[in-house]
């Protein structure tokens, strides 16, 4: 399999453009508005109840116009004060006039928009989403289990609330497209010598997974922080034979090591023999010396040794 270390475009999913993206909206500081609806609410109150006071006497127009102005001036100041948002650090609102969708607010604090809008509130702090574990082929049919954690943020609070129905849903579904998709694509263990597997490459998987679940997700606003896998296994029924077949590559590869030393070392000592010339070796005493030292280099056991009172021909 391909050492590659990004996927192709080809491969990614194809995603719809977003018709509509983030954009600020008109707003003022909340305290003004909310200092100014108060004195309407005061000077409608006070010009009520002068008027309702000259009602009964020779002003009577004059005191139905204050009654009038005094209520229109409540209702003005009421209505106005609707449209004040306290907008907390790490959220946002997204306001909509009449249905069309004029901006985002931002900015924390008590803010003031147009009252008629409606105000949609959406967080923008960072959020995990952690999959369940799922069961899935790998490259080479083995079933394996995984799961994954995903950080992540709304980035276009616009797309996340008209581009798709409902974000965190969308999320935590493209999550696990992305797991499965990714685990089939890659064994468990690699067979090959330059082969990514979800084991033995988890960096690089992992790298994988951010860039697919960004093209899944760029969509609804989201921006992928981080992934990672937390849960990698064989499944049950096959972990058993899996684990003998592991334990057996190790067994190799240590038997390996030893051998690799083992020859070096007695390559070695027949070298400094034969350069020293302290002792004279044939070929048949050389094939008895590598023999013998190759027996107690290589073995799993302590050597027991034979002394040889005679000759190596008798």
């Amino acid at each position: 399999m391909p050492a590659d270390t990004a996927p192709t475009a080809r491969d990614l999913p194809e995603m719809p453009v977003p018709h509509v993206t983030e954009k600020p909206a008109y707003s003022v500081s909340g305290v003004l508005a909310l200092l100014l609806g108060l004195i309407g609410l005061l000077a409608g109150g006070a010009s009520a109840v002068g008027g309702a006071g000259l009602l009964s006497g020779e002003s009577g127009a004059a005191g139905a116009a204050l009654v009038v102005v005094g209520v229109l001036l409540v209702i003005g100041s009421v209505f106005a004060m609707a449209g004040l948002n306290m907008v907390a650090p790490g959220e946002a609102r997204v306001v909509q006039l009449f249905g069309r969708y004029t901006g985002t607010v931002r900015e924390d604090g008590l803010r003031w928009v147009n009252p008629l809008t409606t105000r949609k509130k959406i967080s923008t702090r960072v959020r995990n989403h952690e999959t369940a574990v799922l069961k899935v082929n790998d490259a080479y049919g083995n079933p394996v289990e995984l799961a994954a954690v995903v950080v992540w943020q709304v980035e276009d609070t616009a797309q996340a609330t008209f581009e798709v129905d409902d974000f965190l849903e969308f999320v935590s579904t493209q999550t696990e497209a992305a797991v499965r998709h990714i685990a089939i694509e890659y064994p468990y263990d690699a067979h090959d010598e330059g082969g990514l597997s979800l084991r033995g490459n988890a960096e690089e998987i992992t790298e994988k997974l951010a860039v697919e679940l960004t093209a899944r997700v760029r969509a609804a606003g989201v921006r992928i922080i981080e992934s990672r896998f937390t849960h990698l296994a064989y499944a049950p029924e096959i972990a058993a034979a899996m684990l003998q077949r592991q334990q057996a590559g190790a067994v190799v590869a240590a038997r390996r090591t030893i051998v690799d030393g083992a020859c070096g070392m007695v390559e070695d000592a027949v070298a400094r023999i034969a350069a020293q010339d302290f002792v004279e070796l044939d070929e048949e005493r050389k094939a008895a010396m590598v023999s013998n030292l190759l027996v107690v280099l290589c073995g799993d056991r302590s050597p027991q040794p034979v002394l040889n009172a005679g000759s190596l021909y008798q």
